[in-house]
């Protein structure tokens, strides 16, 4: 294969491991470039990093990569957001079966999940359950055995969101949508992960690594590279929790996914059935998986798996596409596939530039939200979905594409 007919770009790094770019046709900011060429230079890198079309600048590590490592773990490179992922699942309706105003679809879905934050003072949180439904009581008591191993241990765990926020949405990009594919069916898909107790394993976990290096955190290129060996126990305890808050995020997604189903069914009087394609993936998460005949962990931020046959999603931006995709097994990018478009800009700056107006331009043909707390996640803040896709073909196949008719925002 010379280097023309190569779908991805080549970046030597000097006392480091090389990265693999499918970003062709996309901008790669320089701050995004520095951030990883920074973890391309640790020890424990298996051979090279692999990074994705929607790479941007992150929080401890750059979206958009996939990390494999050997007898260590960067809890920092998986964030705070464990487990965050997508589920979609196809149903029987078509786009006829839909009510002329989707208003009251909106309305019923916002009703069914708890969704957002208030974070008043004694008062009740509305992004978390008052009163736990019987669905999430049976789902936790399932979770509740494993998470009181890992309390047992680091007990400041206890007094997080868990039982209550199982079954909710949450803020920031994390939704809840109604689409169309291409052949006019209905889908519903929704974005979340674990939560707050997610949050806080990943906050806890990203400060003992620092503290276990405080003599030599210095010497990183970045104290979010603060790692765990394997063989320390807090290496053991960190695989333990970050899998169960992982199985959490799964388990917070099926049941939001029973809960929108059941609202929908209040409102569309047709019988319909669901989950004729049901695909649920994270794409924020680190697992052991064996790649060119090793067994290493890997490391998805902002990444989904994409093994031969393996479905996937891919959400565009509010307003934007959606897809649905099956993978393609490519072993250079250690089977995996961007998780969205990608931001171009800061929120910030998205908040700064973008009016109410633009937001409402923008997304004309859907039922959602349109006021200054949503401006951030106008499609124009997010590279451009088609080029993303093009520039990761050899990634994924393209099963359907998806646009919304109603997203409903924390």
């Amino acid at each position: 294969m010379t280097m023309q007919t190569k779908t991805y770009n080549l970046l030597e790094v000097t006392n480091g491991k090389p990265i693999k770019l499918w970003t062709q046709g996309v901008p790669v900011e320089d701050d995004a470039r520095q951030q990883l060429i920074n973890t391309a230079k640790m020890p424990f890198i298996f051979k090279h990093l692999a990074v994705m079309p929607d790479v941007h600048l992150g929080k401890g590590s750059t979206i958009g990569s996939v990390i494999p490592t050997i007898g260590a773990v960067i809890p920092a490179a998986v964030g705070v957001d464990i487990g965050c992922g997508m589920i979609a699942a196809r149903t029987s309706l078509t786009a006829a079966d839909l009510p002329d105003n989707l208003a009251g679809l909106r309305s019923a879905i916002e009703k069914a999940v708890p969704h957002g934050r208030t974070s008043t003072r004694g008062g009740r949180d509305k992004g978390a359950w008052e009163n736990v439904p019987d669905a999430t009581d049976q789902a936790w008591s399932a979770l509740s055995g494993r998470f009181r191993l890992i309390t047992d241990k680091y007990p400041r765990l206890e007094k997080t969101n868990n039982r209550k926020h199982l079954g909710t949405l949450g803020t920031g990009n994390h939704f809840i949508e109604v689409c169309l594919d291409e052949a006019g069916r209905v889908w519903f898909m929704l974005h979340s992960g674990s939560r707050g107790v997610g949050n806080a394993i990943g906050s806890l976990f990203i400060e003992l690594a620092q503290a276990d290096m405080r003599q030599h955190i210095a010497n990183l290129p970045d104290r979010d590279l603060a790692y765990f060996e394997e063989g320390s126990q807090h290496f053991a305890d960190y695989v333990e929790a970050v899998g169960w808050a992982q199985d959490f995020a799964r388990q917070n997604r099926a049941l939001m996914m029973q809960a929108v189903i059941a609202a929908a069914r209040g409102v569309i009087r047709k019988p319909f059935e669901v989950a004729l394609e049901a695909v649920n993936c994270h794409h924020n998460y680190v697992q052991k998986e064996r790649h060119f005949g090793e067994e290493v962990l890997v490391t998805r931020k902002g990444a989904v798996s994409a093994k031969k046959g393996e479905l996937g999603i891919i959400p565009g931006s509010m307003g934007a596409k959606s897809f649905i995709v099956r993978g393609l097994g490519n072993e250079e990018a250690f089977c995996s596939c961007s998780h969205g478009a990608g931001r171009t800009m800061s929120r910030t700056k998205a908040k700064k530039i973008f009016t109410i107006e633009d937001q409402i331009k923008a997304t004309a043909h859907v039922e959602c939200r349109k006021d200054a707390d949503v401006i951030d996640e106008i499609p124009m803040a997010y590279k451009d979905i088609d080029q993303v896709m093009d520039a990761q073909r050899e990634l994924v196949e393209v099963v359907h594409t998806l646009r919304q008719v109603v997203c409903v925002k924390g």
